[in-house]
């Protein structure tokens, strides 16, 4: 082998090792690939709701280190908050309160360590995402039994988790449980998040907005603390959803309608929440195999739409948020200490 072959070889072994988590990677093929072959078999759409619920176990359960009895108590929390979530989605009002407040919760937790943003996180989007996802376009009784097919097959996804943790384990992977430094101006992100989301949830409600969770998701991910940091990851968000969506339908049109391509897409867009370390570059790719799947079942028209522009909506109420809330925080220490610095607050 030449020497310019085994630089170029290097070099791209060096760019795959710093753009792809090949450990995470791998342990989330682990993790979801048996349910996407469950769903290609069987034909049961539910099995591939529970690809999210086993991802949404195992990003915490890798990140924070979490024994197993979190990763049970993590479980149960997800699928009590997606069964209220849905059974309070016939009032509308309710289900937008209460979807607001579990944003404010999944925030809330960093008052005992910043790391549990990441946990929960990871419950508000598999119950927000499944809760709007099941009743999308079907009867009552048709989401019931969605949703019963997802709560029974649940515990599949937990064993998959919990066997991942064994055997890292058994081999020696483990850590102490670390969650980080308690987060003192909890508060505030907190309530720009469920301000956010509760005015992203009425939004969605009122208009039956089509895949409304990525209206929600999006109005909750931008939160990511002051004006300027939110801006920022909205412009990232914009920019996968701008470069991946059109990317996707385009490549979507030149190939055949496939459930095995639906299947795969679908798998990648599960396993990008996990495998990359840029995070413009995992969401892009998401748009694009989100769009390519839906191109592949002939459910392509208006998706490039109605992603970019709820990926935009979204963001737009994460940052009306996180301005008001600033604002009314300076205004609320400016009365309390006329002398003082606010910003120092």
């Amino acid at each position: 082998m030449s020497q310019p072959t085994i630089s170029f070889a290097a070099r791209l072994r060096d760019l795959v090792s710093r753009e792809i988590k090949i450990g995470e990677l791998s342990r989330a093929l682990v993790v979801v690939g048996p349910l996407v072959i469950a769903y290609f078999v069987l034909s049961e759409p539910a099995l591939l709701n529970l690809g999210l619920i086993a991802i949404s176990l195992l990003i915490p359960a890798l990140k924070l280190r979490l024994p197993p009895r979190a990763v049970v108590l993590h479980y149960v929390v997800i699928l009590a908050t997606f069964a209220t979530l849905l059974s309070a989605a016939p009032v509308k009002p309710l289900f937008v309160s209460l979807t607001a407040l579990a944003a404010f919760l999944a925030v809330a937790m960093t008052r005992y360590g910043e790391g549990l943003r990441t946990l929960g996180n990871w419950v508000f989007i598999p119950a927000v995402y499944l809760a709007c996802e099941v009743r999308a376009g079907v009867s009552a009784e048709e989401a019931l039994r969605h949703a019963g097919v997802i709560i029974a097959s649940s515990p599949i996804a937990l064993a998959l988790v919990c066997g991942v943790q064994f055997l890292d384990r058994r081999h020696g992977d483990t850590a102490p449980v670390a969650y980080g430094p308690a987060a003192t101006q909890w508060f505030l992100p907190a309530a720009a998040t469920a301000i956010a989301v509760f005015a992203a949830a009425a939004l969605v409600e009122m208009l039956n907005l089509a895949q409304g969770q990525w209206v929600i998701w999006s109005a909750a991910s931008v939160v990511v603390g002051d004006l300027s940091a939110s801006t920022g990851k909205l412009k990232l968000r914009a920019i996968g959803a701008l470069a991946g969506v059109p990317l996707g339908l385009l490549v979507g049109i030149t190939l055949p309608p496939s459930r095995m391509g639906y299947s795969l897409a679908v798998l990648g867009a599960t396993l990008t929440l996990i495998a990359f370390s840029r995070y413009a570059v995992g969401f892009g790719l998401r748009c694009f195999l989100i769009a390519l799947a839906a191109a592949f079942v002939g459910g392509a028209s208006g998706i490039a739409e109605e992603r970019v522009a709820n990926v935009l909506m979204g963001g737009a109420f994460g940052l009306i948020a996180v301005a008001l809330t600033d604002a009314l925080w300076r205004r609320l220490a400016q009365k309390a200490d006329p002398a003082g610095d606010p910003g120092a607050r």
